[in-house]
């Protein structure tokens, strides 16, 4: 029997149901519970980051020494508003909720989804940590273990570690044995039935249509094939900061951009640029991290690495979503609105009318905002 009529509280934890079901990243990391709702965008809400301790021996004599766990909040800035909004009939507001959700809800929350998606692989750009080689999809066993090493190396811990990785490297990785071969995969296939990679080398993988392309900035060399990127002045160990400017060929020329999330390679060491920056008078001033591991001379050549696909390795808890609703309108009846909470996700439906357009809405917005908790508990697998 159809429902008399589908209130904002049923269509809010139906919402709710299918944006669950739609996000891949937002179930990957770090979420913040808190059921508080916030009143516009640009609010800031401080999280709690997980705790990190050191584990110290014992000593009879000094006694037990006591780490503070005090400074363990951070702060997230909710700088995206989600809505949806949409004219409905009377006739669909009767509708069984099934089929009223797969009608609108659906499309509403898989849009809802994929934006979370962006915001979050969109963070692969504070991760300096990388493996593989940019412009080539990983197509080997040893591109996932190299990033497990990377992992491994930096410390974060075994359990809870995710691999997402765009199409292009799901189809290769899907051609191996070890991901598509029952007897080898030891799950007796159960991971291909259901369209997932599964459990492989330490990781939870999946893939994501929204998996980040890097387009690298548009820095050029002009005047001659012998023209070279260096340093302008020296550089210590612990800088963080350079001056590159063009030497060689006849008129050397040095113009266009470096961008965040670019490479660029000094020696044998590599740099994640972490400012936005524009040639000026055939010079960059450029910032990047980490800092220089060694000096740096003004004979050295810097190179600008390529274009990338970002897929990334990571713990739970390098990255944080958080989310809440906004505040209900004083304005309308409580029979118009309605907030629901759960595992992390905060929405907010108001059912109303437009007296423009003699139409009724249904809208369904979020307030979220992103941020990247630990970078050094995440590596790209470049493709």
């Amino acid at each position: 029997m159809a429902n008399t009529f589908l209130t904002p509280a049923i269509i809010a934890r139906e919402a709710m149901m299918q944006l669950r079901a739609n996000c891949v990243m937002a179930g990957l990391v770090h979420r913040d519970y808190s059921s508080e709702f916030v009143s516009g965008v640009g609010d800031t809400v401080t999280i709690r980051k997980p705790a990190s301790f050191e584990a110290q021996e014992f000593d009879r004599t000094s006694g037990i020494a006591i780490q503070s766990a005090e400074e363990n909040g951070v702060d997230v800035k909710l700088d995206k508003l989600l809505d949806v909004s949409f004219e409905v009939t009377a006739e669909q507001l009767t509708l069984e909720i099934a089929d009223f959700s797969a009608q609108l809800l659906q499309p509403a929350m898989q849009s809802f989804a994929q934006k979370i998606d962006l915001y979050l692989l969109s963070l692969y750009k504070d991760v300096y940590a990388a493996k593989g080689t940019a412009g080539t999809t990983p197509t080997a066993i040893t591109d996932i273990t190299n990033v497990r090493q990377a992992l491994n190396e930096s410390y974060a811990p075994m359990t809870q570690r995710r691999l997402v990785i765009d199409p292009s490297a799901e189809n290769c990785f899907l051609q191996l044995a070890a991901f598509h071969e029952a007897d080898k995969v030891g799950d007796s296939g159960t991971a291909l039935r259901e369209a997932s990679l599964g459990r492989k080398f330490g990781f939870d993988i999946y893939c994501d249509q929204n998996v980040r392309k890097h387009t690298k900035g548009t820095l050029a060399v002009g005047g001659g094939i012998s023209s070279k990127i260096h340093p302008k002045a020296a550089g210590s160990i612990g800088d963080s900061t350079l001056t590159l400017y063009v030497t060689g060929g006849t008129s050397p020329t040095l113009t266009g951009t470096l961008v965040i999330g670019d490479y660029i390679a000094i020696g044998s060491n590599t740099y994640l640029i972490t400012k936005a920056a524009t040639a000026v008078s055939n010079e960059i001033a450029v910032e990047f991290t980490p800092a220089l591991t060694a000096a740096v001379a003004t004979s050295d050549e810097v190179t600008v690495g390529a274009s990338y696909t970002a897929n990334l390795a990571f713990h739970r808890n390098a990255f944080a979503l958080v989310t809440r609703p906004l505040a209900l309108p004083k304005g309308l009846a409580d029979s118009q609105k309605a907030l629901v909470n759960y595992e992390g996700f905060g929405l907010r439906v108001i059912y109303d009318y437009n007296s423009q357009y003699k139409k009724d809405v249904v809208s369904i917005d979020m307030l979220c905002g992103v941020k990247t908790l630990d970078s050094r508990l995440a590596c790209k697998m470049l493709g």
